[in-house]
């Protein structure tokens, strides 16, 4: 499972590389292709079915659990570790994950012509045949199968939390399992009938109301919150995330005299898994929406403005949640973590309406979240149809819910333990997926006309380079031995 926290780091140095490197200015599509998106709908969107819900359900209850309970090799209540550890859960590392995938397929697609598919993206690694044949179709069926777990985990946590909103507002009173499965059924329902919209209306639409509500609460915890204390954490949490990357991006089950173990498997191996499961559909989602961005735009946009939004929404509410722990106020109450942002939000006046708010928000992210991964998944059953059928769509899209649904009934009392089990299981062989798709960018970048004109105006200024210099010598050759002859005939004269 070390693989997994040592990957993850390897990823964000790739995509850096690829983005900052010689194949930057190539464009996701043809050389004069103009963006589908605008840059400000492009970020809602991704943003939105990247990790909405996630950052709804830990967005306090993390860096609180951090602080509280500590991490590996060092004290409780440190709060500038428990905001770098959360930032590092959710900053770059994720996002790098989604960027391979999303550009392995978004230039194989949209550049080259390939169907838009995982296995597709392979070709310039194993072949057009083995692409197209039985290790083609096997890269295909891990990525849904992987998706369809992933999905599930995020799906489960919105219930969880909706469940908890509804009864932290005196809406429901002791709810059991018929209230998560009344939630999901009619939240499937909705995004069914976002599904039947398409990509460009439906989903577009709910991430954008997803960016405004989710502002809408963030000001609100900003407003009311302990204000000076969250703009004191952003250059703290940032100096310390820096400060600690490398011990973080190196804690293994051996760290902290050997206690490490248990916390990675229940938080950073979890993510990881968590992240790699979203992958193949959010890497996929990416690539639809950013056909004709460059891969330099593509690379940094996908990973430093999401993070940049995590990292202000975990001071906003994980720098809340400390401060008011610290005062006294329990927002941790009994250790559930889907309670926890709600304990937080009634704390203020209006915090029932602003616990609404959150509940509406937790609905829209979960709909775009099961549009997207059913949309996705529809598309790779199809063999990579980019108009993939709506029913088909929505298909997928019921049976991840039920997968959901049965993770959270079978887990019973500790329902969140059993999603993050499930998921770590389904998710790793995709890591795999994942490295082979580095090496299969990098030779099909440099296959690129961009790339190979590129490269052949460097050996071009180089070769001019090299003529002018020997021109240059033999004119200083030739300046030399015109003068030595001129002082030698001065000398005859005299």
């Amino acid at each position: 499972m070390g693989l997994l926290v040592f990957f993850g780091t390897v990823f964000v140095a790739f995509v850096l590389t690829i983005a900052f490197g010689r194949f930057g200015n190539i464009r996701l599509g043809s050389m004069d292709e103009q963006p589908e998106f605008r840059t400000s709908s492009w970020i809602a969107m991704m943003f939105a079915a990247g990790m909405g819900i996630g950052l709804m359900f830990y967005g306090a209850s993390e860096p609180l659990s951090f602080y509280r309970d500590g991490v590996p090799g060092h004290a409780k209540q440190e709060v500038g570790t428990a905001m770098a550890t959360a930032m590092f859960h959710w900053t770059l590392h994720p996002w790098a994950v989604y960027a391979i995938v999303g550009l392995a397929i978004a230039y194989s697609t949209y550049r080259v012509g390939r169907k838009q598919l995982i296995s597709a993206a392979f070709t310039p690694l194993v072949g057009e045949k083995h692409a197209n044949g039985l290790f083609g179709r096997c890269i295909d069926i891990l990525s849904i199968f992987a998706t369809v777990f992933g999905t599930a985990c995020s799906l489960g946590l919105g219930a969880l939390q909706i469940r908890a909103g509804l009864e932290a507002s005196g809406l429901v009173h002791n709810p059991g399992n018929g209230l998560i499965v009344t939630i999901v059924a009619i939240l499937t329902l909705a995004f069914m009938m976002s599904a039947f919209s398409g990509v460009g209306r439906g989903i577009q639409i709910l991430s954008n109301i997803n960016m405004i509500l989710a502002a809408v609460l963030a000001l609100f915890v900003f407003a009311f919150g302990p204000t000076v204390t969250q703009l004191n954490l952003l250059p703290g949490s940032i100096g310390s995330y820096l400060s600690q990357f490398f011990e973080m991006a190196s804690r293994t089950a051996a760290s902290a005299n050997g206690t490490a173990g248990k916390w990675l498997s229940s938080w950073s191996i979890f993510y990881w898994a968590w992240w790699i499961s979203w992958s193949p559909f959010v890497g996929m989602f990416l690539a639809r929406i950013s056909r004709g961005r460059t891969i330099k735009e593509f690379c940094l946009g996908v990973m430093l403005v999401p993070a940049g939004l995590s990292t202000v929404w975990f001071a906003i509410f994980g720098g809340t949640a400390i401060v008011m722990e610290q005062t006294g106020k329990s927002i941790y109450g009994d250790g559930n973590a889907e309670q926890q942002l709600f304990n937080l939000l009634h704390q203020f006046p209006g915090g029932t309406a602003a616990g609404f708010v959150a509940i509406l928000l937790l609905a829209t992210f979960f709909i775009t979240s099961a549009d997207s991964a059913s949309t996705v998944m529809g598309s790779m059953s199809q063999n990579g149809r980019g108009d993939a059928s709506p029913w088909l769509s929505a298909l997928w899209g019921l049976l991840t819910a039920l997968v959901g649904i049965t993770l959270l009934l079978a887990g019973g009392d500790d329902a969140l333990n059993s999603v993050q089990s499930v998921t770590i299981v389904a998710s790793t062989p995709f890591l795999f997926v994942i490295v082979g798709l580095m090496f299969a960018i990098v030779k099909g970048l440099q296959r690129d006309v961009i790339y190979l004109d590129l490269r052949e105006r460097e050996r071009f200024g180089r070769q001019l380079a090299l003529e002018r210099r020997l021109h240059r010598e033999a004119d200083e050759r030739e300046e030399r031995r015109r003068r030595a002859k001129q002082k030698q005939q001065q000398r005859r004269s005299r």
